[in-house]
């Protein structure tokens, strides 16, 4: 049996928040939370749910951006995000996040990106299996947050680029994490960076 994706959704447009509601209620393995139209609980809501998804409304977030992220996402390490966007948002705060639902699309492509994002739970989950970084893969990872280049970290580490391209690959496995700026983030969680 799949276990039920718990998803909140942090949105401050009743109408959008419905209408995702309405979208999600017909899959009968989501479970959706009550939801958040502000940001001012938001992490404590996390803490205390713990929602496998959150759809978040990026300008819900105070600045800085990525450090409101970061502590919304230690609440709740496991827990996969998804940006909800009608409007500009900063590229750099788009990064942020793996998925991103801009809520003019065709409502079989929303529903697609948020299986993709339960999908990316359920795989995560059960490649989990106490995968832990190497010293030498948490070098490279410190430095990718860093914002270094393969070059500069083969530089710095006097090791090959291939092998800088090989750590990054397993930190990428490992973690389930693609982004940079979402490996920097998982630097920040855990005290890393």
């Amino acid at each position: 049996m799949t276990k039920r994706i718990d998803i909140l959704v942090a949105e401050p447009s009743e109408i959008i928040v419905e209408g995702l509601s309405s979208l999600l209620s017909k899959r009968s393995d989501y479970s959706l939370l009550a939801p958040l139209h502000d940001a001012t609980i938001l992490e404590e809501r996390v803490r205390t749910l713990q929602p496998d998804l959150l759809l978040l409304n990026p300008t819900l977030l105070s600045h800085p951006e990525k450090l409101h992220l970061a502590a919304v996402q230690q609440a709740a390490p496991s827990m996969a995000l998804v940006a909800v966007v009608y409007q500009y948002v900063e590229p750099s705060v788009l990064s942020l996040f793996p998925h991103t639902i801009d809520i003019r699309e065709a409502r079989n492509r929303i529903a697609a990106i948020v299986d993709e994002a339960v999908q990316d739970i359920r795989t995560h989950a059960s490649e989990q299996e106490d995968y832990e970084l190497s010293d030498r893969e948490t070098q490279v990872l410190v430095l990718i947050a860093q914002g270094l280049s393969s070059k500069e970290i083969a530089d710095r580490l006097c090791i090959s680029i291939h092998t800088v391209n090989t750590h990054r690959k397993n930190i990428t496995h490992k973690t389930g994490i693609r982004s940079v700026a979402g490996l920097a983030v998982y630097a920040m969680l855990h005290n890393l960076a």
